[in-house]
């Protein structure tokens, strides 16, 4: 990226077969430079950034696929760079987590190790607008750079991951309750992920979208061939381009409006180049992602209307919730706004919405798709009415 524009490179794709990847890959690190414009020559440890969200297989698009990390992974050893691979899991031991989801056969075969993602030590930022400080992995103090290997999903928070909310998986899974805490709106949450972003520099970024997730993301949503791989410098760029793609204005996710206000990448179409094939040959015009206005915090009776009356809200499918109770202890709130009614299991867990922030931590990590986000009546006639 430089001050006039960035450039997003798209590769077809319409498989995980090794060879096409491999070969999707090599394309779309040419079409953005080479390695040898990315990284420079003091930058030779590097650390491998997947989405590594929870232990679903492969099909199930809640994470980056192991080809897609083979790939890059091969490519950066071809250079002769020092890998280490690793991410945060929402849920589970993150050993076990990889090896359920594909990666860490794939590391072991390539004598990549796992990076320390389970301690972290404080990282003074006094540039953020949001946050100061972060507890960072060790993993990021032990490498000279980050490669981030985001899965184009829904989110219920922030519309979107990819890119930058990426690098949320380098805080260590016990410090990042606190932020849904601290931060449960989307504006001021995103604020803190383009700080995070601003901290951690990541020189690469390769997004897996030949499987991407729509409707209940990140964690239930529905598997969709979207058919292609973006690779950038950019990360707010690349978001961008996903946008455009899964038929969102880019500037509605809010990670893009902020980063660009931030100058952590662009937003402006107009001053991204897009590389490559065609992007207009993937859009998916009836992507299932949330399009219409947020609510953001306040105390105003406005606001509190507005967020009786328009706000989702996670509510639990009894018929396909087995009682587990991940999500009424990954719930941030204290006291929590879930719970097991007089402590008995036999029962799904209960809401007080009074105490819900709508982070959907709960959602996220339910490990059977129990939970998803209700939309009320008043809004998708708001939606109908005045739409995005």
């Amino acid at each position: 990226m430089n001050n006039n524009h960035s450039i997003v490179a798209v590769v077809k794709c319409q498989t995980y077969t090794r060879s096409d990847v491999q070969k999707a890959v090599r394309i779309g690190i040419e079409l953005i430079g080479g390695l040898s414009t990315v990284f420079s020559n003091n930058e030779q440890n590097l650390l491998l950034k997947p989405n590594a969200l929870s232990g679903k297989t492969p099909d199930k698009c809640v994470t980056t696929h192991p080809e897609v990390f083979r790939a890059v992974a091969q490519l950066l050893q071809e250079s002769s760079f020092q890998l280490t691979y690793g991410d945060s899991s929402a849920i589970g031991k993150i050993s076990s987590v990889f090896t359920k989801i594909g990666i860490k056969p794939v590391a072991d075969e390539l004598n990549i190790p796992l990076a320390d993602f389970e301690n972290g030590q404080m990282v003074s930022f006094p540039e953020g607008h949001r946050i100061k400080q972060f507890n960072l992995a060790n993993a990021v103090s032990d490498c000279d750079a980050i490669i981030s290997l985001p899965k184009l999903k829904t989110h219920n928070l922030t519309r979107m991951t990819g890119a930058v909310k990426n690098q949320f998986g380098c805080i260590p899974g016990f410090s990042k309750p606190e932020f849904h805490v601290k931060l449960p709106d989307a504006q001021h949450f995103s604020e803190m992920l383009v700080d995070l972003n601003r901290l951690l520099k990541p020189k690469l970024f390769v997004m897996d979208a030949i499987q991407s997730m729509e409707g209940n993301g990140p964690g239930s949503g529905d598997p969709v061939n979207t058919g292609f791989l973006l690779f950038s410098t950019d990360p707010v760029a690349m978001d961008s381009v996903a946008c455009l793609i899964i038929n969102i204005q880019p500037e509605r996710v809010p990670t893009n409006k902020i980063g660009a206000e931030r100058e952590l990448g662009i937003c402006d179409i107009n001053r991204i180049r897009i590389v490559g094939d065609d992007w207009h040959q993937f859009v998916q015009k009836d992507f299932n992602i949330s399009r219409g206005p947020q609510i953001e915090n306040g105390s105003s009776w406005k606001y509190r209307l507005a967020r009786k009356l328009l706000t989702s809200k996670p509510v639990i499918n009894p018929k396909l919730c087995q009682k587990c109770n991940v999500c009424v202890e990954q719930c941030p709130v204290v006291p929590k706004a879930l719970f097991l009614k007089d402590g008995k299991r036999p029962r799904p867990p209960v809401f007080d919405y009074q105490k819900c922030i709508r982070c959907y931590c709960c959602q996220e990590v339910c490990p059977h798709g129990a939970l998803y986000a209700y939309v009320p009546l008043t809004r998708k006639i708001f939606d109908f009415v005045y739409p995005f």
